[in-house]
């Protein structure tokens, strides 16, 4: 059997959701587990006393099912396997790929022994139609690649390891699932790296945007990977592909950029003015789903530990079920605001504050925020403990992300 990276906290959500009437919706970027996920917990279901006759399974980037890729013939084909008088669990794998997917899945939802599941590989199918036919009718559960806690899970032997030879590998292997279980290459990671990139460009966004200048797409990719961590608005990228002799209009990259973080590859992180407690629609930052990805088509950058350790955060608060703002209180900047609900935290990220200069201008923004919500600084430093400079806790970022 295949070595499979457990998933516990996505599997557990699976769990929760079981047989409830509620369309079970996972997005992800491409190659990000998600069947894996649901093969997983197929074998849960079959543990625990299903039968393989109730699970109707198809995923649609397999040419077995591409006849199924009309709503009409997919809704009839797992009409007819249904078992009667049990519960049917079905399984409907990368969704996308059938136009008017949703009338299917709606007219499925509606009976009380089918519980549904589905996955998508870019935000577009959550949109439209799906967000006006299904309304009320489905939760989604947003996945990402691996967590440092999960690529450290998954190594063999790992205890030998210091955290930071750990953080190394993790950097340099991907957190995508496959390459975490195999020592690769470089070659070999590069090669599967880029054939995710290549297909999110062509078939996620090329494909669904309808874009004949792929190269200036790819300009634009390149550009919002070299800053990450950086605030980037569309009269930026516009002004530096034409001082590079790349010209390309306004609503042009504009398109271009919302198809990046449809797709998935790139996540926005907008600002938030604290004071007027409103979003601010200018300057927002992005951060990649993959740094490994990232690096292999910016080179020269891997250095930037700084911008490194904000993208792992960003997307670690993501995981952990946050919203994530750029904070902006007067004239200085908080790296996050994370909120759920009635939850605020603030983050500001560092490789290293040992210098009393760097300490204190990381500090600074968090102190002129004089509310009592939780604020910390996570840094690469080495402590014995929690640092507390008058409430604002100094956190090794290491131990933070394996959840010590």
């Amino acid at each position: 059997m295949e070595k499979r990276i457990e998933r516990p906290e996505y599997l557990d959500w699976l769990k929760i959701w079981k047989e409830k009437q509620i369309i079970k919706v996972v997005s992800g970027v491409r190659r990000c587990g998600k069947s894996t996920l649901f093969d997983i917990y197929k074998d849960w279901l079959k543990d625990n006393g299903v039968a393989s006759s109730q699970i109707i399974s198809i995923n649609f980037e397999s040419i077995e099912f591409e006849p199924l890729a009309d709503y009409h013939i997919l809704y009839e084909y797992i009409l007819s396997r249904l078992v009667p008088d049990n519960m049917n669990y079905i399984f409907l794998d990368e969704i996308q790929h059938v136009p008017q997917f949703e009338k299917a899945v709606d007219s499925l939802f509606l009976k009380e022994n089918c519980d549904v599941y589905i996955t998508g590989s870019n935000a577009y199918f959550m949109s439209g139609e799906l967000a006006t036919v299904l309304t009320g009718r489905y939760v989604e559960l947003k996945m990402l690649p691996l967590s440092f806690r999960e690529f450290c899970t998954s190594m063999e032997n790992s205890e030998a390891l210091s955290n930071a030879q750990k953080f190394n590998m993790y950097l340099s292997q991907s957190s995508f699932p496959y390459l975490a279980k195999y020592r690769n290459t470089e070659r070999e990671t590069n090669d599967y790296l880029r054939d995710i990139y290549n297909s999110v460009l062509l078939k996620d966004i090329v494909a669904r945007l309808k874009i004949s200048d792929v190269t200036t797409l790819e300009n634009v990719t390149k550009f919002l990977f070299h800053n990450i961590g950086n605030p980037v608005s569309v009269a930026k990228i516009v002004n530096t592909l034409k001082s590079q002799g790349k010209g390309a209009d306004q609503k042009t990259i504009g398109k271009y950029l919302r198809g990046l973080t449809d797709s998935l590859l790139l996540y926005e992180a907008p600002r938030y003015n604290l004071k007027g407690k409103m979003f601010l629609t200018t300057n927002s930052k992005y951060y990649t789903v993959d740094l490994t990805l990232r690096n292999m088509l910016v080179r020269g950058r891997d250095t930037d530990i700084g911008h490194i350790l904000e993208n792992i955060v960003y997307l670690e608060l993501r995981r952990r079920g946050y919203e994530v703002y750029v904070g902006q209180f007067d004239d200085v900047e908080i790296d996050f605001v994370a909120i759920n609900g009635e939850e605020t935290i603030y983050y500001q990220v560092s490789a290293t504050t040992l210098d009393e200069n760097v300490l204190q201008r990381e500090l600074s923004p968090l102190q002129k925020v004089r509310d009592n919500y939780p604020k910390y600084l996570l840094t690469l430093d080495e402590a014995f403990g929690t640092v507390d400079y008058d409430g604002i806790k100094k956190l090794n970022v290491l131990e933070w992300l394996l959840g010590s």
